[in-house]
């Protein structure tokens, strides 16, 4: 089944576009589609956020949350299709919890070989920035450019948003709104 990854830097209009892409696929599947959320609520903002966002959704997705083994959680719904927002804050979780990065990876690339139906994955575009000054900051950097490199490598579409506006990088866009 057909993967896009949707990138882009913050509140360039990832998460807009990318449920777009499911809510325009063809009849045969239906609503509830699945967002699987990789965010937590560490502090009242976030929670906020968690919120409106989940709000902005409505009733015609499924919240599964993910922080960590977004492996399973894509295993489980393979047969849905599925907005995973975002890898981004993934592997950040992954980072402090001192996970496998590369076992990980393997993992979501296997799910998503297995889905039997669309899947599309947002992340942030980290590279186009300044060098971070800190360690862990050029070391996170490194591991999310690495890991867009690798999933956008398998997948089937990948679009760029600047300003809320979708460029195609890879394959076709039947459907840019």
């Amino acid at each position: 089944m057909p993967v896009t990854l949707v990138l882009g830097g913050a509140r360039s209009g990832k998460s807009r576009y990318a449920k777009s892409l499911i809510a325009a696929l063809p009849p045969a599947w239906k609503p509830p589609w699945v967002y699987i959320a990789t965010a937590e609520a560490e502090d009242d903002e976030m929670a906020a956020r968690i919120e409106a966002h989940r709000a902005r959704r409505g009733p015609d997705w499924r919240t599964v949350e993910a922080p960590r083994d977004l492996a399973a959680a894509l295993a489980a719904c393979a047969n849905t299709p599925v907005l995973v927002d975002c890898l981004t804050l993934w592997l950040s979780n992954l980072v402090f919890a001192d996970a496998d990065i590369d076992a990980e990876v393997e993992r979501l690339e296997d799910a998503l070989a297995a889905a039997a139906a669309p899947m599309v994955l947002v992340a942030n575009e980290v590279g186009s920035g300044i060098v971070p000054s800190y360690p862990l900051g050029r070391r996170f950097r490194d591991l999310q450019g690495a890991l867009n490199q690798r999933i956008a490598a398998r997948a089937d579409r990948v679009i760029l948003m600047v300003a809320g506006l979708p460029l195609a990088l890879k394959g076709t866009s039947e459907r840019i709104p």
